[in-house]
């Protein structure tokens, strides 16, 4: 049995079915009465689509649009969160939204995992893991495999489907 899980990271891929791995970590949440941290990772461009981009706009349009682009997604992962509260916790639990706080990061999902992971200092990382073929794994590995096999701290991964 994990012991002295006051901070929870849960990463969320924000894909249909992935409410279940929120689930675990809410219930991590409630059985330690820790606070969770809600992070959703937005991947970079590749290289090709931002140059195609900044053909299209000047610098300053594209940081706005950038920005615009964080903070709605901001305001959907807060959204998701209401809900889930509003359809899953009870009265009685010891949950409350204001256990969670919400972070959207810019970066390889991996790599701002493990780091966000530190900055808070997480005593533990909750997040899903979809099936994909054997090919995709082998050409491309999986986030949860990355942060399996790279994080100083335990990882709690919940099957998915899709």
């Amino acid at each position: 049995m994990l012991t002295g899980m006051k901070k929870i990271l849960y990463a969320s891929d924000m894909e249909p079915g992935s409410r279940p791995a929120f689930r675990q970590a809410m219930s991590l949440c409630g059985h330690y009465q820790s606070e969770i941290t809600f992070l959703h990772v937005v991947e970079p461009l590749p290289a090709s689509a931002q140059n195609l981009v900044r053909n299209i706009m000047d610098q300053d349009e594209l940081e706005q649009r950038e920005k615009d682009g964080m903070d709605y997604l901001c305001n959907k992962v807060t959204k998701r969160i209401d809900r889930f509260c509003a359809t899953e916790l009870e009265e009685s639990d010891h949950l409350s939204q204001e256990n969670i706080k919400t972070r959207v990061e810019r970066g390889l999902p991996w790599k701002v995992i493990l780091k966000v992971a530190e900055d808070i200092e997480a005593d533990v990382i909750v997040m899903g893991a979809r099936h994909h073929s054997a090919m995709e794994k082998f050409f491309m590995g999986s986030t949860a495999n990355k942060i399996l096999y790279r994080s100083k701290i335990p990882v709690m991964i919940v099957p998915l489907e899709g």
